[in-house]
């Protein structure tokens, strides 16, 4: 089951599948896809899990057992990367709340967030070679952009977990908050996200613009009302 909330420009994805460790079998991903199709016109999203055991356990084994051929094990990789590449190609900001252990396939569809926000208990690991696989939801790739090629194969090529404090250090994670805080805290976050501004800048941040682009991008948020309000709120507090 995935569930889908919408307030104010945030669009919440929820992964509800506590019983299975949040893992991924075909009618889940069918919902995702659902639900990613109703968060379209967002201002930004974020992708969770329920409980506080799993974020997303990657795939579920116990159903995804059943594909056997060669052709039936590739249509499931290239749906699911699919999905990651959706999650990745958001126009907004997107948020992944690792609410619990992101672990092989789930870890995949973490690093397809823009930003990664865990709780201080949760521990990642691309520990697909633990079933002699490899990633195949573009997981791999995005690994090497954030942490580098080197430490990529290392987490990737060995499976090893590591804990959010040592993920948040090597540019993995980019907010660790305390248990009893990261339900608030990743809200808000994800809330202060969910403006026009926020997209611009990550439109800025992850395709190379021309000056004059930028500029224009600048001058077009400069003129607004919305700025002005701003800045007079700004400037009366400096009286």
């Amino acid at each position: 089951m995935v569930e889908l909330e919408l307030e104010d420009g945030l669009a919440v994805v929820t992964i509800d599948r506590p019983h299975a460790r949040n893992a991924l079998d075909l009618h889940t991903m069918g919902e995702l896809e659902k639900a990613l199709d109703a968060a379209e016109g967002a201002s930004a999203l974020a992708v969770t899990g329920t409980g506080d055991r799993a974020f997303a356990s990657g795939g579920d084994l116990k159903e995804l057992a059943r594909l056997r051929t060669e052709a039936e094990a590739s249509a499931m990789a290239l749906r699911m990367r699919a999905l990651c590449d959706r999650i990745a190609a958001f126009p907004g900001p997107v948020l992944a709340a690792l609410n619990g252990h992101a672990l092989g396939g789930g870890a995949e569809v973490a690093v397809a967030a823009d930003i990664r926000v865990a709780a201080g208990d949760v521990r990642l690991g691309f520990n697909q070679t633990r079933l002699a696989i490899v990633p195949a939801w573009g997981g791999a790739e995005r690994l090497a952009r954030l942490v580098g090629s080197g430490r990529a194969l290392l987490l990737a090529g060995t499976g090893r977990m590591i804990d959010a404090v040592e993920a948040e250090r090597m540019g993995l994670v980019d907010l660790v908050l305390p248990r009893a805080e990261f339900d608030e805290g990743w809200r808000g976050v994800a809330r202060s996200l969910a403006t026009r501004q926020a997209c611009e800048i990550k439109s800025l941040t992850t395709r190379t613009r021309s000056p004059q682009e930028a500029a224009a991008a600048f001058a077009r948020f400069w003129v607004a009302e919305e700025h002005w309000r701003a800045a007079e709120k700004v400037m009366s507090r400096g009286k």
